[in-house]
């Protein structure tokens, strides 16, 4: 048995002869008699109390602690105490992601996990509490599944820090019963050119080149707005995307490119004479923000797009009332309602500029690999997954083998 009982009831005196007794404490009669008390393994003491004539359940107590420590299933006791909801906010103050991250970590769980798991403790979750999440998150019409499957992997993380923290015995999340929300996966479908030309044209003239740069060096939106001078080796027929804008609550900030992937992207002398032209009309604006967060340290680019007021090209702003109308006259949505409001459009966002990047490079015979490093994602996997099916048949070139090794062999004999 890890640890000892200790009776608050009764203590045992020592007289100056060296003869023990045992006398009545103050608490005797009061409250919980006994305390089973142990050390756990974060070398802190632990401690549950047990009412008169219950000494055996205490000691079956400390029996069962030692019994899962060794197991490798001990729950602090603290996990009692500690809520989902609770847990998850420290954890978040605590997390190593990005300032806007974290923002938006932040309110899935508050909108859609606290609401379900946040008044549970720690040390009750069952599989079927997750379950229960998945089906709340299913059947969510507002919730689409790829944003259900964000949700889950926060919870999910939650719930693994828990077990770091000794909270929880092993993550429910791993339960074979517990499967994450489904998924319909929507293959890309990207524009073509004369989709894009269209689109380029029905724009104000200041933020035609936008589209170059996207459609040509597969820029995100963020990184398109933070492009600076900086950025532009013409002689090299290099863009280095090193910066973008983001909005943390309601302010600007220049900040690395997603995941701080900074990259090299081969600049077409086509996409290079269309800068040159437009940083002609439209002289490079020296923009100061904060790096990172709001209150970082101030940080200054040349930025080459910037809005009619020599200021910041605000996402929001942008595609309401600049994108949403050229993608309308370039007949992708319909006109706006008579209140003047576009519908979603989320499949033409810029990002469809970078879908036809993807896709211009795979059916020039460009690489995964090579296409993955020049979108600036992680890991190679990701694109195949994204853009497998834009890649050429290899059904042509199968044929073709065979038929040759064939030919050889029946002209040999």
């Amino acid at each position: 048995m890890a640890g000892h009982i200790q009776d608050r009831w009764f203590k045992t005196d020592t007289t100056a002869e060296g003869e023990t007794s045992r006398v009545k404490t103050d608490r005797y009669g009061l409250g919980l008699r006994y305390r089973a008390r142990y050390i756990g393994p974060d070398g802190t003491e632990k401690s549950k109390s047990f009412p008169d004539r219950q000494k055996r359940l205490a000691e079956n107590w400390l029996t069962n602690v030692a019994s899962d420590m060794s197991r490798g299933q001990y729950i602090d006791p603290r996990a009692a105490r500690v809520t989902f909801k609770g847990y998850a906010e420290k954890w978040l103050k605590a997390h190593s992601a990005d300032l806007s991250s974290q923002i938006v970590t932040e309110q899935r769980l508050r909108l859609h996990a606290f609401p379900v798991l946040g008044s549970r403790p720690l040390d009750s979750f069952r599989p079927e509490h997750l379950r229960d999440l998945v089906s709340a998150l299913e059947a969510n019409p507002g919730v689409s599944g790829a944003y259900a499957r964000n949700i889950y992997g926060d919870v999910r993380a939650v719930l693994s820090a828990a077990v770091d923290d000794g909270l929880l015995s092993r993550n429910p999340c791993s339960a074979k019963s517990v499967r994450p929300p489904s998924v319909e996966r929507r293959r890309v479908t990207p524009w073509l050119p004369s989709q894009v030309q269209a689109v380029r044209r029905a724009l104000p003239e200041r933020y035609r080149t936008m589209v170059d740069t996207g459609a040509g060096c597969g820029l995100r939106q963020g990184e398109i707005v933070g492009l600076a001078e900086d950025a532009l080796d013409f002689e090299g027929g290099v863009l280095r995307v090193v910066r973008q804008v983001k909005l943390i609550r309601g302010r600007a900030v220049f900040a690395p490119p997603k995941c701080n992937n900074e990259r090299d992207v081969p600049l077409p002398s086509s996409v290079s004479e269309a800068l040159r032209a437009h940083m002609d009309t439209y002289e490079p604006v020296e923009i100061t923000l904060p790096w990172r967060k709001p209150d970082g340290p101030k940080v200054s680019a040349r930025l080459l797009f910037t809005n009619t007021a020599s200021g910041v090209v605000w996402r929001s702003n942008f595609n309401i009332q600049e994108w949403k109308p050229a993608l309308s006259v370039a007949g992708l949505i319909p006109k706006a309602a008579e209140d003047g409001k576009h519908q979603s459009a989320r499949e033409h966002g810029m990002h469809a500029l970078r879908h036809f990047y993807a896709s211009v490079l795979l059916d020039a015979g460009e690489s995964i690999k090579a296409v993955s490093q020049y979108l600036g994602h992680t890991d190679p996997a990701l694109t195949l997954r994204v853009y497998a099916h834009l890649m050429p048949s290899s059904q042509e070139r199968t044929r073709k083998a065979v038929d040759d090794i064939f030919s050889a062999g029946l002209s040999s004999t």
